[in-house]
């Protein structure tokens, strides 16, 4: 509705352009929008187009007179009272009894008096006014109806429905009609309607009854459909002109119980779930585990430790004798941990075992590992590797190192030898022909040592955040004999740890170099 406090949306129409410019001009000048119309059927049209709040009609026009026009606007269905006043110069009686037949709320005759139509304007606005006022409390009553969602229902003594609201339509599928006066055991089957049957008129409700009040209770409501189900139901009651009078509350609660129903349906497959993952990951365990722990991990010359993140690790060491007598080791650090991680590195252990048999090439193992993994790991996902050759009789290595931190070689007392810097890309992320493969050659003298690790060791952190580093591992070996590096390291990762947990896999490889 356009109309405001002060001013309304006007539609006037006149067929005398002259007659309808002067009561325009009259118009805006009081402060109202004016709409104009030079006949009845323009005027039915405008009117639908833009719902005036106001309609000043003449009566005698070409193509449809003011009549019909009234007549046909009065029909249409709107929301709302919308007064037409017919100006016209037809002023006999039969003239105005046919005007107010056909809908006008209003006559006055030509040459229009401009006071009488500012006095009759304004008692017209003052009527929109308190219709706007009804509408919009009507509105606001109706808007909180319709979002009350449980069923209020009135009863007397007896449990006479006296009232309901809108949802008790909605949630048992009765019309208010059908359901004033009766019962409200039609609703709720097994439940009392005589809340006062124990106690005189006037009189308070017995104990039983009175712990009905206040609380909400479970109860089964009876649909007109005749199904049944699950609701509460919450009590209290007023006294009205000295008669008491109780006031349901009922909420129906069917899809509550049928999310309980679920959440348990859920929870049973949940459980079954994570009992049958429980057994899955114990039978890939006791898999990894024979995959992991090789008799080429028994060599006396190796100690090595692997701690888990999760329940699966995604580092593994391996290592192998060739029949030409070589010794091959592997230190290998898949993306991520847990079983993913283990699942990567798998074909990384088939591959070395099977190679390492056949005396193959630190060169060859690389290309060969590379080429595997580029074609069946997803983008994301690669493997970080040390992998190490050693050749007895010439007492000469080979080391590739890709993704892993730096490897060390220790001699007498603890003194780093060599290091060998991780200068290539793990496996996994580029071409054989782009993966830079040549390894580094060294020898090695009397009581010397090879130290790999992941870096799971090097970024161990403590309860304040610090990492261990490099730095002390070459601190913790300094100044050992050989019998007792290994034991150093555990020893002083341990204490830096001090109980926090571990952030990602650690593993750990010393190797002695005879």
């Amino acid at each position: 509705m356009a109309m405001t406090q002060n001013t309304m949306k006007v539609l006037a129409v006149d067929d005398n352009r002259t007659n309808l410019h002067i009561l325009q001009v009259f118009l805006k000048k009081l402060g109202h929008e004016v709409i104009v119309a030079e006949n009845g059927e323009e005027a039915v049209r405008r009117f639908a187009e833009e719902m005036p709040d106001l309609v000043l009609l003449d009566i005698m026009m070409p193509v449809m007179d003011g009549f019909e026009a009234a007549r046909r606007i009065k029909a249409m269905k709107i929301d709302r009272w919308t007064p037409v006043i017919f100006l016209s110069a037809l002023n006999r009686d039969e003239n105005l009894v046919e005007g107010l037949d056909a809908g006008a709320d209003d006559y006055l005759t030509k040459p229009i008096n401009f006071v009488v139509l500012e006095a009759k304007l304004r008692s017209m606005q003052r009527s929109l006014s308190m219709q706007q006022a009804s509408i919009d409390a009507l509105r606001r009553v109706q808007a909180i109806s319709d979002n009350v969602l449980d069923a209020i229902i009135t009863t007397d003594r007896q449990g006479a429905i006296i009232s309901i609201n809108q949802a008790t339509e909605r949630i048992f599928g009765w019309s208010g009609a059908e359901l004033i006066g009766k019962n409200i055991d039609l609703l709720l089957p097994g439940h009392s309607g005589q809340p006062f049957s124990n106690t005189a008129a006037g009189a308070s409700t017995s104990a039983d009854n009175s712990q009905r009040f206040g609380s909400e209770q479970e109860v089964e409501g009876r649909h007109k459909a005749g199904h049944l189900f699950p609701a509460t139901i919450a009590l209290s009651e007023l006294t009205l002109d000295n008669q008491k009078t109780l006031i349901s509350v009922i909420r129906d609660i069917s899809e509550r119980k049928e999310t309980e129903k679920r959440l348990r349906e859920n929870a049973l497959q949940l459980q079954h779930y994570f009992d049958q993952t429980q057994l899955e990951q114990q039978l890939a365990l006791r898999l990894m585990e024979k995959q992991l722990h090789r008799d080429g991990l028994q060599d006396g010359r190796l100690r090595y430790k692997v701690i888990p993140a999760e329940h699966f690790s995604g580092d593994i060491v391996a290592a192998s004798r060739s029949l030409e007598g070589r010794f091959y080791a592997l230190l290998a650090d898949a993306t991520g941990h847990g079983l993913t991680a283990a699942i990567s590195v798998l074909p990384v252990l088939a591959l070395f075992y099977r190679m390492a048999k056949l005396n193959s090439s630190i060169r060859e193992m690389v290309l060969e590992l590379n080429e595997q993994l580029k074609e069946s790991m997803p983008v994301g996902r690669f493997v970080a590797a040390t992998i190490v050759c050693l050749d007895e009789i010439s007492q000469e290595g080979e080391i590739w190192v890709g993704g892993t931190p730096e490897c060390y070689l220790f001699g007498d007392h603890g003194r780093l030898d060599q290091s060998f810097p991780s200068n290539n890309l793990p496996l996994g992320i580029v071409t054989n022909d782009e993966l830079g493969c040549q390894p580094h050659r060294f020898s090695w003298g009397k009581a010397n040592q090879l130290l790999m690790c992941s870096d799971g060791l090097i970024e161990a952190g403590d309860r304040d955040g610090r990492q261990f580093g490099a730095a002390a591992i070459l601190q913790a070996i300094a100044g050992t004999s050989p019998a007792d590096r290994f034991a150093r390291i555990e020893s002083a990762l341990a204490s830096f740890q001090n109980g926090a947990l571990a952030g990602d896999d650690i593993s750990l490889m010393l190797i002695d170099c005879p």
